[in-house]
């Protein structure tokens, strides 16, 4: 393992949903006091992206001008989909250094692999790219994240045995679920020796909020623990995992996820035999595996908020909400926006969407549910 891979707390702070104040724009003084609770607890990984609107210079400004270089670890990522030529996509490395203000990157990755863009990486020549850029110094360890099958992992690691680490979306409601995959997607990884970073470890927040079935058994065996510290205790556990993403934006989540993971305890058997029941509970409780991540909306022609839909659709599944509850939380989900039924199945939200749903079926359901 490279030695920035070493030795550090299993837990990375994502940067992708900063604190926001009422105008919209991120709270850089809040992030300035996450970031320094979060090195002051022992974490060393921050992780961004170009596409992250304004996060890279929220992070030069709260961060890289405010800490020591040598006290942190910067990723960010460098995005096809977002590019429109070749000269394009390669005009986001040094973009990307601009904006956060660094000479040189600890991690670097291909973003939201998959499918549907390993051609437009390859036709770029973004890998031979970033091979430059890592032998010039400007990159330390070079990777992708990743958003498809098994099938496909294979598939560019056997293509790609260079890179040092993959970002793979791992969850314990999704290690088991057929469409997701996320069990065969991580030991594909580990069966190319590839080291983890892992991305949404509670689900886009599913996890620190589960079923009440969940809530109850997890209570009942550890009372006072947060339903969070055992989504990241799960992934934690894995061999080859070195970092666990969170996109904290509240010190309340910082501190609970430090006390955590400073003090790590491996997850017993018996607790891996809860953790099975509380999948089986969520996997057939029939919600939408939906993360939120928002790459769906971009686009749209009918500017419909899909994740908040999905959103609140599973918290009537869920959470047995009362059909005049759900339909006010969806009221206010699609104010001022585009509701479910207003999809005109242009399917661009499908070509989007790293889980590979079937947005516009979903969408129709929503909408026969909830209007």
């Amino acid at each position: 393992m490279p030695h920035t891979m070493k030795n550090q707390l299993k837990l990375g702070f994502g940067l992708m949903r900063l604190p926001r104040k009422a105008d919209g724009s991120i709270d850089v003084d809040l992030t300035a006091a996450l970031a320094d609770r979060f090195i002051e607890g022992g974490g060393t990984y921050f992780d961004t992206a170009y596409v992250y609107e304004g996060s890279e210079e929220a992070a030069r400004k709260a961060l890289v001008e405010r800490h020591a270089r040598d006290s942190f670890t910067i990723a960010s990522k460098l995005n096809a989909r977002a590019a429109r030529s070749r000269e394009d996509a390669r005009a986001q490395f040094d973009i990307s250094r601009k904006r956060l203000g660094v000479d040189f990157f600890d991690f670097y990755l291909l973003h939201a692999m998959g499918e549907g863009n390993y051609g437009t990486y390859n036709d770029y020549g973004i890998w031979e790219f970033l091979a430059e850029k890592k032998e010039q110094g400007l990159i330390r360890h070079l990777g992708f994240s990743f958003h498809d099958t098994p099938a496909v992992l294979d598939r560019i690691l056997t293509d790609h045995p260079e890179v040092d680490f993959v970002q793979l979306q791992l969850n314990y409601a999704d290690w088991e679920n057929p469409e997701v995959e996320s069990r065969g997607v991580y030991e594909m990884a580990r069966r190319h020796g590839k080291y983890v970073t892992v991305m949404e470890p509670c689900k886009g927040g599913l996890l620190a909020n589960p079923p009440k079935a969940v809530k109850e058994m997890f209570d009942a065996a550890a009372p006072g623990k947060s339903y969070a510290s055992w989504a990241f205790r799960f992934i934690a556990s894995q061999e080859g995992i070195f970092t666990v993403l969170s996109g904290m934006n509240a010190m309340d989540q910082m501190e609970d996820n430090l006390s955590t993971m400073q003090n790590f305890v491996p997850m017993t058997e018996e607790e891996y035999a809860l953790i099975a029941k509380a999948q089986d509970i969520i996997l057939n409780g029939g919600s939408i595996p939906c993360t939120g991540c928002s790459y769906c909306t971009e686009g749209c022609p009918q500017q419909i908020p899909i994740p908040r839909i999905f959103r609140t659709r599973n918290n009537q599944i869920l959470y047995d909400l009362p059909l005049e509850k759900a339909k006010g939380e969806y009221a206010f989900a699609t104010g001022g926006r585009g509701k479910a039924s207003d999809c005109v199945e242009c399917r661009q939200c499908e070509d989007a969407c790293p889980q590979h749903l079937e947005i516009t079926r979903l969408l129709k359901e929503c909408a026969a549910a909830l209007e």
